[in-house]
Order: structure tokens, then sequence, then C-alpha cells
């Protein structure tokens, strides 16, 4: 620890221990929003591969693969990663090439995510590669693994895929009831490697990261440079103040944060916004967010209970709606759903048809700033981007903007980005001065969250400093 300490405090940070959350890191200098607070290479990552899609090893993209020839299970996108991979994938591949071509097929990158970190901890103890303040094996055993809280058919289920490890890298030594362990720690403390668009590559465990606590309401996001995770403050943090970052999705009621929480990560949140449960604004909240709207198509107003579990009545104009019309409708949209999830893999204009049904039956349902409405018209700004209906796909990013606007805090990387689809789209159409003013807060904003350096930033900025031109050009005589 005191290797550690020394190695933060270089950095503005020092390891605390908080009460009721254990350990956090707290700041020992000032942030300005879009400060790099911390950054960490994974102790040990893997791309999330399946038998559709395949990613490099060392760079996590999708171009120009190969496989490696031995083992047959890992790509590469040329010499430079497959080098900087060889001292680890070495080892994990004379492992995986004893396997059976069935079974090295079944390996997952939970399971090589597991046999990469037993391999680097001992090419570690053998010096073949360093080990560092911020980067051994003693700060993944200093992470909570929760398993007095796990139930016991997790428990069976973590026995087994520590015995398949085990089986794999085949070592007299090796200790099952701590690889059933780690994989515990792997459920609460891995994170989603993600790329500039937050669409997930792979998992990759930081041990130092892991340290900071979450909030729903927080002062730090973390975001992916490549595999190397990078902390950056979101707004002033001042010295003394505790380092947060949010582990889950924000948008959502109160309730269905602190349920998906104490599922994943066993704990209960007691945040500024958490500890709003029940009281009226909360109630208010979670009604839009997730309830139903009035019956009424003039009133703008939400549901909540009325009298018994048989009605509900509108909070603005009193109207009472039945409940059984609205289990009516909630099982229409689910029997659609269902068949448009499967139209999605395959056929995109029937998924288009379908979703357009189930957006029909919402808007008689939701509200207008529905969680439950906006994802339905994401799919769809998918399905449309796919399809290259370019002014459609406007349209429903534009619909979903206002939503965005209301659940996430002014700086936030997804409220960026969907500025950033809207003002491609806007350029793409020839919509110039919109497609400006769209950039420009997509910069604002993702300037903070990503910085300004990485290719993705600098194509933004170069984005709109074209329109910007082009916009100028128009207006020239």
């Amino acid at each position: 620890m005191e290797d550690l300490q020394s190695a933060l405090s270089g950095r503005g940070l020092t390891v605390t221990t908080h009460p009721e959350k254990g350990r956090c890191i707290v700041s020992t200098t000032n942030f300005s929003p879009g400060d790099v607070i911390i950054s960490q290479d994974p102790y040990a990552s893997v791309p999330n591969n399946s038998s559709v899609d395949v990613k490099c090893d060392g760079c996590f993209t999708s171009s120009n693969l190969k496989k490696c020839s031995a083992c047959q299970a890992v790509w590469y996108c040329g010499s430079m990663c497959q080098k900087s991979e060889w001292k680890l994938h070495r080892l994990e591949c004379q492992a995986l090439a004893r396997l059976s071509k069935d079974r090295r097929k079944s390996v997952s990158p939970s399971i090589r995510l597991m046999m990469r970190l037993y391999l680097k901890r001992k090419l570690q103890s053998d010096q073949v590669i360093p080990k560092t303040a911020i980067d051994n094996y003693n700060l993944v055993e200093a992470l909570v693994s929760h398993m007095s809280n796990i139930d016991e058919n997790q428990l069976v289920l973590y026995a087994q895929m520590a015995n398949l490890v085990n089986l794999i890298l085949q070592w007299p030594d090796i200790n099952i009831k701590e690889i059933a362990e780690n994989f515990s720690r792997f459920a609460c403390n891995a994170h989603t490697i993600c790329d500039n668009e937050l669409r997930p590559l792979g998992t990759g465990l930081y041990p130092v990261i892991s340290i900071i606590n979450h909030s729903c309401s927080p002062n730090s996001v973390l975001v992916f440079e490549g595999k190397v995770a990078v902390v950056r403050a979101m707004e002033p943090i001042l010295k003394g103040s505790e380092v947060l970052i949010s582990y889950i999705e924000t948008a959502g009621s109160t309730a269905t944060r602190l349920k998906t929480l104490k599922e994943q990560y066993l704990f209960k949140c007691t945040c500024s916004r958490c500890m709003k449960l029940g009281f009226d604004d909360d109630i208010q909240e979670s009604a839009i967010l997730d309830g139903y709207r009035c019956k009424d198509d003039k009133c703008n107003g939400f549901l909540l209970h009325y009298s018994d579990d048989n009605a509900f009545r509108c909070q603005q104009c009193g109207l009472v709606r039945k409940k059984e019309e609205i289990k009516q409708i909630t099982s229409e949209v689910k029997l659609l759903s269902d068949k448009a999830t499967t139209s999605l893999c395959s056929d995109y204009l029937e998924a288009r048809a379908m979703y357009k049904m189930i957006e029909k039956l919402q808007l008689k349902l939701c509200h207008s700033l529905s969680l439950t409405l906006m994802r339905t018209r994401e799919t769809l700004l998918k399905i449309l981007m796919e399809l290259k209906v370019w002014r459609e796909a406007l349209t429903y990013c534009k619909l979903t903007v206002p939503i965005y606007q209301r659940i996430y805090p002014t700086v936030h990387p997804l409220l960026g980005l969907q500025y950033y689809t809207s003002g491609k789209l806007e350029w793409l159409l020839g919509d110039t001065e919109d497609a400006i003013k769209s950039l420009t807060m997509a910069v604002d904003i993702l300037r903070i969250t990503h910085g300004t350096n990485t290719p993705f930033m600098k194509d933004l900025l170069i984005k709109l400093e074209e329109a910007c031109a082009e916009a100028a050009y128009k207006l020239s005589p």
C-alpha cells in the first residue's frame, strides 16, 4: 500500500478508507473539468470475441485480422500487436493448443481473462515482465470479492469455471478456491472496455481504477483510449474531495438504479440522488421515466395508482385510466418486441416496420420523456442508419435529444455523442448551420470527457472546422 500511495501522490491522489464504503480515492489537489485524474493499463484484458465477431487481442480493432497459427483461437491485426502480446500469449498459446478444437472454441472471454490474470502473475513473479506500484497482483488480491454475499448457485458456477481454468492451465500448485474468488472479483470490479463512441469491445481489470467508488451523480467519467482506462474530471474537484465515477447507466429511476447496483455490485448506493427515494420529486420522476401517461392527448400528466390496484389517476387532470387497458397495450408491446428482436438480426426492413408499430403503441402508453420510448427510438435510429435512411434517422436522433438533456448532466459523454450523431447527419443532409450548432455542442462536452488529443476528437474538430468553412463559403458573394 505504501508503494501505491507514493505512486498516487505524484498524481494528486491518495487512498483512504471510508467507514461505509471501504477504500476510496481522494484528491490532494484541485482538478478542473477535462483534467486527467488517473489512467491505467489493464492488469488483464480480452476482447469480447464471438463466432461472428472477432477483434485483435492487442488493440481490439476488427480490421485485417489473422489467426494465431499455433492455437487458432486468438486474432491479431499485425505483427506490432502480436509482438506486444507475445510474452503473455506464448504461454496462453501453449495451453490453448493442448485443447481439442471443439473445446478451444468453447473457451469464453471470461475464462480467457482469468487465464491471462494468472499468466501475467506468473510472468511478473518470474521477472519476465516488470511489476510496478500500480500494476501487480497484490492490488488484485486487495479488491473486494463479496464471496460471503453470493448465493449458492453462483458459487457453484464460479467453482465450475475455476475447474475449467485449472484444466486448461494444468499447473500442479494452482488454487481452485482462489480462482473462484477471483471470478467473484471480476464480477464486481472488471470494466467493459469501450471505443470512443461507447460501443463495447472487451473486458479489462484495472485494480487501481476499481478503488474509485460509485455515485449516480459522479464528478468524473471513465473512458478508454484503446485499452487504457482514463478517468477525467467532469466538474471542478477540490482538494480533499472523493473521486467518483458511475458503475452503471444512470438514466433510470432511483428504484431501478438501486436494484441494478444491488444485483450486480452487491451494495446499496447512498449518493445524493438515491437518498431521495420515496420523496415526492422522486416519485414524479420515476412515474415519468418508467411509468405511464395520461390518456388525454392534450394533457402532459403522469399516472399514479388510484385507490386500489385496478386503476391509475393522472396527477395533472385527474383522469382515471384502467389497469386492464394498460396491461393489454403492454402485452401487445411485449409480443411485438420479441418478434422485432429476432428480425433485428436478419432483416432491417422488417425490424424497422415492427419497431414503428411498437413506437405507436408506446405513444399511447408512455410519457413523452419515457425511457422505454427513448430506447425504442434509439433502436429505430440504429436501424435507419444501417438502412442509410438519413433524413428519418435525423428525425429520430432529434426526438431522443430532449430526453438525454433531461436524464443526463450537462457534461455527459452520451449526450455529447448524441449531438455528434445529429451533427454528422445534418451535415450529410446539407443542413450546415444546424450541423455547426450540433457539432459545437458535441465538442463542448466531449473535449471534457474525451480530451482533445485522441484521433476521435481530432476528427470531430476537423468536421466542425470543415462545416464552418462550408457555411462561410455559402455566405460568400
